[in-house]
């Protein structure tokens, strides 16, 4: 399964390793309002974006109708985006997602 990993200014990494996705996460611990997020994406356009807040957005980038969860640690976090690295979209989506973008 192919996905990708955005950093949080910009930088993009494919079929990265868990090391990479808990250093994409450690960005987060510098407060930058421009750059708020990373974001792991499957190859079927799910995408899971993490704030430095602890809200998750789960949406697809293609047919949208985003959902988010607050206060998410980053350990819930790396479970998540290790399950969406493996294509296993119906493992996440039994999470208790709320509507919108949070």
């Amino acid at each position: 399964m192919a996905f990708h990993l955005t950093f949080r200014w910009g930088n993009s990494e494919s079929n990265v390793d868990v090391d990479r996705m808990v250093a994409a996460l450690g960005e987060l611990d510098a407060h930058d309002q421009e750059h708020p997020d990373v974001s792991l994406t499957h190859e079927s356009e799910w995408s899971l974006s993490v704030f430095e807040s602890g809200l998750l957005v789960w949406e697809n980038l293609e047919s949208g109708e985003p959902r988010h969860m607050k206060g998410v640690s980053r350990n819930e976090v790396l479970r998540l985006w290790i399950a969406l690295s493996r294509g296993e979209l119906s493992l996440i989506e039994t999470e208790a997602w709320l509507p919108g973008y949070g």
